[in-house]
């Protein structure tokens, strides 16, 4: 369920490398039992204590295992950075929508929508060449025109009622999404204010459902659980979809870590088995955003192709 491995290096460096299972730890709780070995390794007061008992808020049941396709294709990692002036820049091309202007937009729904367009696009280019290759004219039409949705995962602690404590372990997170229609999609892919607004209003609505979670059973099964069947059974059945995981964890404090040697210099990520899914992670500097970005090997070379990226992270 735990791994933990530390390594020592001539110059003095320590990398500390932790491996959890799903079936007890989400991000956050993950952050979590660090932020607390951290600091009951330095000594002194302890003031995060990991909650271990909001299980009988929302007792489990048994159900089928999510599939996600994990393992059926070879998923390529990159890491991209956006800097403040960046994110700055993205802001003010999003305010350009009437409906977003004097709304302070974070950074990272518009990291998230400008890596989303550039997914779209990645997955327009791949099918629409796949197609040229194709002799029969539905089937290439079926393959250069897929609808979209867009899934973010939402940290539901401390928006439930009663509220789910902020350091509960488990997995405590349900999803917002945007759903596209194959014509909608094309836009999403050039129209960034309104790509930026869709998903701003999702989450929104998300973190308002939360308060349902605890309250209504049968919603709360959905949001915590089945809702991930249904997203995660659109991505693999079928072929006119393309699903989009997006998730935050820039709020988590891993470049806080101090195990009594020092806040960390750099957190990454080990290999992630999941195709289309972005995490969104401080910069050391707090002030940017690390995003690590996996893909299908293929989906990728076009992703790093993509003009509009390469002048964001030039």
């Amino acid at each position: 369920m735990l791994a933990v491995q530390v390594n020592t290096f001539l110059c003095g460096c320590v990398a500390v490398a932790v491996c959890g299972s799903h079936r007890i730890f989400d991000a956050c709780s993950l952050s979590v039992f660090l932020a607390a070995w951290a600091e009951a390794a330095r000594g002194g007061e302890r003031t995060i204590h990991p909650d271990f008992g909001s299980a009988a808020l929302f007792p489990s049941e048994s159900a089928a295992p999510l599939d996600f396709g994990v393992g059926e294709r070879r998923i390529v990692g990159k890491r991209v950075v956006f800097d403040k002036e960046v994110i700055a820049a993205l802001r003010a091309r999003a305010s350009s929508d009437p409906d977003l202007e004097g709304v302070t937009l974070s950074r990272v729904v518009v990291v998230s929508a400008a890596l989303t367009q550039a997914l779209l696009r990645a997955d327009e280019a791949r099918h629409a060449g796949e197609s040229t290759m194709l002799e029969n004219k539905h089937r290439l039409q079926t393959q250069t025109a897929r609808a979209a949705l867009i899934a973010h995962a939402i940290n539901v602690r401390e928006r439930t009622v009663p509220p789910v404590p902020k350091h509960a372990c488990g997995t405590w997170v349900s999803i917002s999404h945007v759903e596209l229609s194959a014509v909608e999609r094309q836009a999403a892919a050039r129209d960034f204010p309104k790509l930026v607004r869709e998903m701003r209003e999702a989450t929104v609505r998300g973190i308002k459902d939360c308060t349902r979670i605890l309250s209504d059973k049968e919603f709360g099964r959905w949001a915590l659980v089945d809702s991930y069947a249904e997203i995660a059974e659109k991505g693999l059945i079928r072929e006119d979809y393309k699903v989009i995981y997006v998730t935050d964890w820039s709020k988590f404090g891993d470049y806080e870590l101090d195990f009594g040697f020092g806040k960390a210099i750099w957190v990454s990520l080990a290999d992630v088995p999941l195709e289309d899914l972005m995490i969104l992670m401080n910069t050391r500097e707090n002030d940017g955003i690390e995003a690590w970005v996996y893909l299908d090997e293929l989906d990728m070379t076009y992703f790093q192709k993509d003009q509009h990226i390469q002048m964001l992270v030039a």
